[in-house]
């Protein structure tokens, strides 16, 4: 009896070869739609969107050049007065009050426009980051201050600057030296702060100082993870943060 060896043929074959064809060409558009709405969430949670910049610019400039005209109508009507004696003390010291707001307002609009303006055409040049702005409002009589403290990048940033923000202030309590962590005052500041940003990030938020204490300076400090970057440590005296208000 012969026994001949069964030989077993396996064919593998792809049903339907279109329909893994289509599944691969829906999963790459699925991933690169998921890199540019990460791009985009991103750079929108960074406070930048360059339709948004432009607009914001062109408004400026509109808000600038309709408050160079008040100021010249009212130097023009302020003069006027003033040679025809036809305006009392007060009368005076309210005009030039509101004159010197005025002008302080245009100046601060001027410099938010040229901020913006170097952000729709950055200069070339090694990237760095930068405290762009703070700004702090005492809330009377609650003992509360709004901060918001702007940082940004400046030169040729094509890179996201990432890193760790951390903002004390300084001050004396009882004739000791203190200082208190922004994460420690103020309900807003999360810790540890992050930042994460291509052009600009706002913090913003309240704080409250412990009775008894005396501010002296706020010290911010902004260190980035990449090398190429140089961290930044400011001090502003307390004093020149609330002058004016």
């Amino acid at each position: 009896m012969n026994n001949k060896p069964i030989q077993a043929k396996h064919l593998i074959t792809v049903q339907r070869p279109y329909l893994w064809v289509l599944s691969s060409i829906g999963l790459v558009l699925v991933v690169c739609l998921a890199v540019w709405l990460s791009y985009e969430t991103g750079r929108r949670t960074a406070g930048y969107d360059s339709s948004n910049v432009a607009q914001m610019v062109d408004a400026m400039q509109e808000q600038i050049t309709a408050l160079e005209g008040e100021l010249a109508e009212s130097r023009r009507q302020t003069a006027m007065l003033e040679r025809n004696s036809q305006i009392d003390g007060d009368t005076s010291a309210q005009l030039k009050k509101t004159l010197k707001e005025a002008q302080s307002e245009t100046l601060e609009l001027k410099k938010e426009l040229a901020f913006y303006k170097s952000i729709v055409a950055p200069e070339q040049g090694k990237p760095s980051i930068v405290i762009q702005t703070i700004q702090l409002k005492p809330e009377l009589p609650t003992g509360h201050y709004d901060y918001k403290i702007m940082v940004s990048q400046q030169g040729k940033n094509n890179n996201f600057a990432r890193g760790v923000i951390e903002v004390s202030v300084e001050g004396k309590k009882l004739g000791k030296k203190q200082v208190l962590a922004l994460t420690s005052i103020s309900d807003e500041a999360k810790k540890p702060m992050k930042f994460g940003f291509k052009y600009f990030q706002n913090f913003k938020g309240t704080l409250k100082l412990p009775e008894g204490f005396v501010a002296e300076a706020m010290r911010v400090k902004l260190n980035p993870k990449s090398k190429t970057l140089e961290p930044v440590d400011e001090r502003f005296p307390w004093a020149d943060l609330t002058a004016g208000d």
